[in-house]
């Protein structure tokens, strides 16, 4: 082989991996559910949870920005496990106005309900443009309550004798932890959903011990492997994914969403997480 025909061989060859990778980032991965299972040990567990499914959803974004018939798709599969608790983390919207409602309407028949409760949070997105839309974050509220969600708003909620906390959104109108924290029960079963993993790292805790439960990063995205994520809209860039232990007797665990900001995911599948319930 000359060096002319192997410099074009390997110029085509480039290009054609480029082109099937940016296919896969574009139609595939996006599209590519996880479920991922993980333990959850909780203190105070009352013996009847032991091994009850709480499954956790996050960051549906209905929109214009993806196909949602796939979180529809998404959602059909969820319910095939059955979970006893299912609880949302925020961002139900990408709002761009108040089509946006409608469009949730249409996927709100199909969300994942648990046998013993159901409950969610607000993100930084279902207060519309730049976060300070109240009358968006109200109405998407009321849509979520009336399909079952109950949502809570610096407010907590026992089910069954699991007492879930919720914190409205850091970036949003109202976050206002105090409200809540300043009534946390160490004595109770708690399990915590914030949509902004950043609010682990401020002096809201109240000597707070147990499970929160994030969203809003996505993974990033897009990972090169090896490597951190390039783009994460989060100050502790830590706060990426998965499991992460506090050290302080917290454990934060950030899911990569379920739906997409963008159509575009690379090394960092959408997820839907199932935490089996354990005794601490």
């Amino acid at each position: 082989m000359n060096r002319r025909k192997f410099i074009k061989q390997t110029f085509l060859g480039a290009v054609g991996a480029g082109f099937f990778t940016g296919l896969y980032t574009w139609q595939v991965e996006p599209f590519w559910l996880e479920f991922v299972k993980q333990k959850m040990p909780i203190q105070n567990l009352p013996d009847h949870l032991k091994g009850k499914a709480l499954m956790q959803i996050s960051d549906i974004h209905i929109g214009n920005r993806f196909d949602y018939s796939y979180i529809i798709d998404s959602f059909k599969e969820a319910q095939a496990f059955n979970p006893d608790f299912v609880v949302y983390t925020g961002d139900y919207v990408s709002y761009e106005n108040e089509k946006q409602f409608q469009q949730l309407d249409e996927v709100l028949p199909h969300i994942v309900k648990g046998k013993l409760g159901t409950a969610g949070i607000l993100g930084n997105h279902d207060y519309g443009k730049n976060w300070g839309e109240q009358k968006v974050a109200d109405k998407i509220s009321n849509q979520l309550q009336n399909a079952g969600v109950q949502m809570l708003h610096n407010a907590q909620k026992e089910f069954e004798g699991l007492n879930i906390i919720g914190l409205d959104d850091f970036w949003g109108l109202n976050f206002e932890p105090e409200k809540v924290m300043n009534d946390y029960d160490e004595s109770k079963a708690n399990v915590l959903l914030c949509h902004n993993p950043d609010v682990c790292d401020l002096e809201v805790w109240n000597g707070y011990k147990g499970w929160i439960l994030s969203g809003h990063t996505h993974g990033g995205q897009c990972k090169p492997p090896f490597l951190k994520a390039p783009m994460l809209p989060i100050k502790n860039k830590k706060y990426a994914q998965g499991v992460i232990d506090l050290e302080d007797g917290r454990t934060l665990y950030v899911n990569r969403a379920v739906g997409h900001l963008w159509q575009v995911r690379f090394n960092v599948r959408p997820e839907i997480t199932i935490f089996e319930l354990e005794q601490a």
